[in-house]
This record gives C-alpha cells, sequence and structure tokens, in this order.
C-alpha cells in the first residue's frame, strides 16, 4: 500500500512538474515575441528620432539660436544671443501696446489696429513676423542692429498683406 502512494505521489509530482514546465515555457515564449516586438518598435522609433532630429537641425539653421555665425557675431559684441532675441522680442511687442497700429507694420489696420503675433529670429540681423488686424494679415521682415551708442534700432525691409 505504502508503494502504491509512493508511485501515486511520483506520477503526480510528475504531472505536475511537467504541467508547471509547459506553462513556463508558455510564458516564455510570450515574452520572448513580445520582447522581439517591442525592440523592432524601438528600432523604427529611433529611426524617426533620428530624421526628425536631422530635420529639426535644418529647420533651426536659420535662426539666431541654432546659427553659430550669427551668435559669434553677438559674443563678439558683448551680448549673448538669447539674452538679445529677448530683449527685440520685447521691443517689438512692447509696441503692440501702444494706441493704433504696431509702428513697425507698414500698413493701417482695417478691421482694428494692426499688431504682431509672431516673431522668426533668422539670424543676428533680421526677424520675419507676422501681423494681423483680427481679419487682415500679412508678414514682413525686419532689420535690427545696435547702433554706435548701442542703442537697437528697428527697420521695415519689406512686407506683404495678404487678400481676402
Amino acid at each position: 500500500m505504502r508503494n502504491k502512494i509512493f508511485i501515486y505521489l511520483f506520477f503526480f509530482a510528475l504531472l505536475f512538474i511537467f504541467f508547471q514546465y509547459m506553462n513556463e515555457k508558455k510564458i516564455f515564449e510570450s515574452q520572448e515575441s513580445r520582447i522581439e516586438t517591442l525592440e523592432a518598435t524601438i528600432e523604427t522609433n529611433n529611426d524617426s528620432i533620428a530624421q526628425l532630429q536631422t530635420q529639426v537641425r535644418d529647420l533651426n539653421y536659420f535662426s539666431l539660436l541654432g546659427n553659430d555665425n550669427a551668435m559669434t557675431y553677438l559674443e563678439k559684441m558683448g551680448y549673448e544671443a538669447a539674452d538679445v532675441e529677448a530683449m527685440v522680442s520685447d521691443r517689438i511687442y512692447d509696441f503692440n501696446l501702444t494706441k493704433g497700429n504696431n509702428p513697425l507694420v507698414p500698413f493701417e489696420g482695417m478691421n482694428g489696429e494692426m499688431k504682431i503675433n509672431k516673431l522668426k529670429f533668422l539670424n543676428h540681423k533680421w526677424i520675419l513676423a507676422d501681423f494681423s488686424d483680427g481679419k487682415y494679415w500679412g508678414e514682413m521682415i525686419l532689420e535690427y542692429y545696435f547702433n554706435e551708442k548701442n542703442e537697437l534700432e528697428l527697420t521695415t525691409l519689406g512686407s506683404l498683406l495678404y487678400p481676402q
């Protein structure tokens, strides 16, 4: 009788071990498959990130903070490019606070006052600006520089008003 119990326990233990082995094998294969899928996703995402970084680098070339030559020019004058960008932006947007049109915008507002909405610093001399009166809008190129007295001067070089 005792031998039968040991044989039954032995077979039960053997079945239990076999069941555990098969279950763990399925879990392992499932995890391996998931790892392969995630590795493929990571590779695809890394490729996308590399392409986006290249695109951002190309787009930032025409910006003050992305142009080493422009930053070097300003540093030789004793300015930090980020500080210049902030100072010039503040000055341009301060003109929006004056009553009437922004004096840098060469068009009279037809639906209200013309105000500058957005700025894009192209380099150490030029800014691309978007302006609008709420209905009509346009773009312009501004020149900025520091005169002999280290005062900021702004000049509108060209502009266009988009037809409605």
